[in-house]
Parts: C-alpha cells; structure tokens; sequence
C-alpha cells in the first residue's frame, strides 16, 4: 500500500545560494507557503548537500519554480555535487542585488533571508522571509513530480 504522502504531488524547485565566491544549486521538492500572502516560506535541505553549507553560512537563498521544460536540470542539480563541480557552467542564470544567482529560464523564484532553522530528521527546514517574487516566465507549465515520475525521470 502506498504510504500517504506519496499521494501528494509536490511542485519542484532548485535553491540557489551564494557564499563569498562559492555558489550552488540544488532540487527540492519540500517547499511550503507558511503565511499568508507568500511572506514566508518553509524550505527542507538534505543535510548532506552542498548548498545547505552555503545557506547555513551565507543565510542567503532564492525558491527558483522550475518549468517542465527544465526536466534535464534534475541529474544536473540533484544527482551531482556542486562542491567539485560549477553546476552554473552552461546553466542560464543571473544574480540579484544581493549577488544570489537564479535561473531565468525557470517560471520565476522567490528571493529568501533565512530566519531560523530546526532540525528535521534527515532534512534540516529553513522558515524564510521572502524579500520579493519575481516571475520570469508566467506562460510556461509548472515541473511536478508527478510529472516527472510519468516520464520515468524520478522513482516514485
């Protein structure tokens, strides 16, 4: 029997995050609104990626909403290491005034300061203030894993 959860059918996102001249992506599926209006937002890291170093020591983030035409970005940002590896190499991205990168080719991204973070099992959940939300691209399909998982990309 399927456990509950994997009813639900989760928006898919990449974190982007700078600290000093480091910089990474990530994919992240567990990405939640916590107040009204969009002012916060809950993100959950897996504890052993890199970008969670960056976020831990910068506080800096930005909720990139990927398109289903960004599907190759998932082996690209979730199934590599950015600490031996640039992901932005050949990647469409800019930086906000803050120096944070985000994908310009993704629906659009929300830019993040971190306030608190607990520890959550495996996963360590980032409460975020959202400075501003920007959309880049509002006519393009929002990636899913359910999307993903009817196109065999990911195990469900």
């Amino acid at each position: 029997m399927k456990r509950l959860h994997k009813f639900k059918n989760y928006d898919v996102h990449s974190i982007t995050t700078t600290s000093g001249e480091r910089r990474n992506a990530n994919i992240a599926t567990w990405v939640m609104q916590t107040a009204l209006g969009g002012s916060r937002l809950a993100v959950a890291l897996y504890k052993v990626d890199y970008t969670i170093e960056l976020v831990r020591e910068s506080g800096l983030l930005n909720v990139n909403l990927l398109a289903q035409d960004q599907t190759g970005l998932i082996r690209k940002l979730g199934q590599q290491s950015g600490r031996d590896k640039d992901k932005f190499v050949r990647l469409p991205h800019a930086l906000d005034e803050r120096g944070c990168p985000y994908l310009t080719e993704a629906v659009g991204y929300a830019q993040c300061r971190v306030l608190d973070s607990i520890d959550a099992g495996d996963h360590e959940l980032f409460v975020c203030e959202v400075l501003k939300q920007v959309v880049l691209n509002p006519d393009k399909p929002v990636l899913t894993n359910d999307y993903l998982k009817a196109k065999k990309l990911v195990r469900g």
